[in-house]
């Protein structure tokens, strides 16, 4: 079996939201991977950063290289691709579009062998714990508690919600207002997680912390500028709330930087950046060595829980509202989260079948 032909397709999702009445849109880059067999493998990646680079470096870098080749054989097209390409360790968006298509890879050796990916990964367990990110920034005060008490009673005891939404005017008082409210209004029984998104200085963060700290979140997500190892070592000595980041690190290099600077507590590999599932792992195995766990974030539900199903020491998969909805709009009847539950298929690959009507009515030139 060779690998035939492979398209990349940049596509912009609109999806509609609870409580607001404009649609948010969320970009993809889609990509399918065609053998000579007639197997076909599906992937993707989040295009809201240099969709059209990561479009052009999997059409006119990546495909030159591994047309022709085994698409089982995913460590060596990876390492092929990546000293090839990439031999001074970048990521940007060719860690991206070599995510992508290490994805559609996995699928196809998936389907070739007939087993689903997360059994393939290492098969720890087939139903994992899910989390709602549903805490939008476009939400008031009065919407985030509503909306919050939505997902509360559909059985979901596991929310997040953004921060420091405004990188230039972080408000750190608004935010601990929104955190309160939330708080108090669905009880103790439910785990808050908060996500800044790498937005926040130094000394916002540590406010922010300190101010909600009686509210018991269940970690504080990429706090600050850049994911700065050192500056999170040092907000992680400082707090009780322990500290997640890495979803859109690009390589193990980095995650390892994290690591070794005893820069968080939970570790946060995404399939759709770090590099693919070939990636991924070897992120979770670097973590199991440093006694860390994985949870999911930056969103993509269907990919992700795959890796922490599969190994040991994955934790949650994110169901970040937009990407969530988009998800469900470009494959047909994905697994949904139950109470706080996904259970993940037993069909080969990663399950997945694409619509290709929403697929050509959403793609951009």
């Amino acid at each position: 079996m060779k690998i035939a032909k492979i398209e990349a397709t940049r596509h912009l999702i609109e999806n509609e939201v609870p409580l607001l009445r404009k649609k948010l849109t969320w970009p993809v880059v889609f990509v399918r991977v065609e053998t000579d067999t007639g197997l076909v493998g599906y992937g993707l990646t989040g295009g809201n950063i240099q969709p059209v680079g990561i479009t052009e470096t999997i059409l006119r870098e990546i495909a030159p290289l591994v047309i022709g080749e085994d698409p089982i054989a995913t460590e060596r097209l990876w390492h092929k691709c990546f000293y090839r390409l990439n031999p001074r360790y970048q990521t940007g968006a060719f860690s991206s579009a070599l995510s992508a298509v290490d994805i559609a890879l996995w699928d196809i050796k998936g389907k070739h062998f007939g087993e689903p990916v997360w059994r393939l990964l290492g098969g720890a367990k087939q139903t994992i714990d899910a989390y709602v990110t549903y805490g939008l920034s476009e939400y008031d005060r009065d919407q985030i508690v509503e909306a919050a008490l939505y997902w509360k009673g559909e059985g979901h005891d596991k929310l997040k919600m953004v921060v420091g939404a405004d990188r230039d005017h972080v408000d750190t008082l608004e935010d601990a207002t929104r955190i309160r409210l939330v708080r108090e209004a669905v009880g103790d029984d439910v785990e808050l997680m908060i996500d800044a998104n790498c937005k926040m200085p130094f000394h916002k963060a540590l406010d922010l912390c300190k101010r909600v700290e009686p509210y018991r979140l269940y970690y504080f997500e990429e706090p600050v500028y850049g994911n700065d190892a050192l500056l999170l070592a040092d907000l992680r000595r400082r707090i009780s709330t322990p500290i997640a980041a890495g979803q859109n690190e690009g390589s193990k290099w980095r995650h390892r930087e994290l690591m070794v600077n005893q820069s968080v507590d939970i570790v946060q590999p995404n399939v759709c950046y770090v590099g693919g599932f070939t990636e991924a792992v070897k992120v979770a195995a670097m973590a199991q060595a440093f006694n860390l766990p994985l949870s999911n974030g930056g969103g993509w539900p269907h990919l992700n829980a795959h890796l922490m199903a599969g190994v040991d020491n994955g934790t949650r998969v994110e169901f970040h509202l937009l990407m969530w909805r988009a998800s469900n709009q470009i494959f047909k009847n994905p697994p949904q989260p139950v109470k706080g539950k996904v259970k993940l298929s037993d069909a080969p690959g990663l399950g997945l079948t694409p619509d290709d009507d929403l697929l050509r009515d959403t793609v951009l030139a």
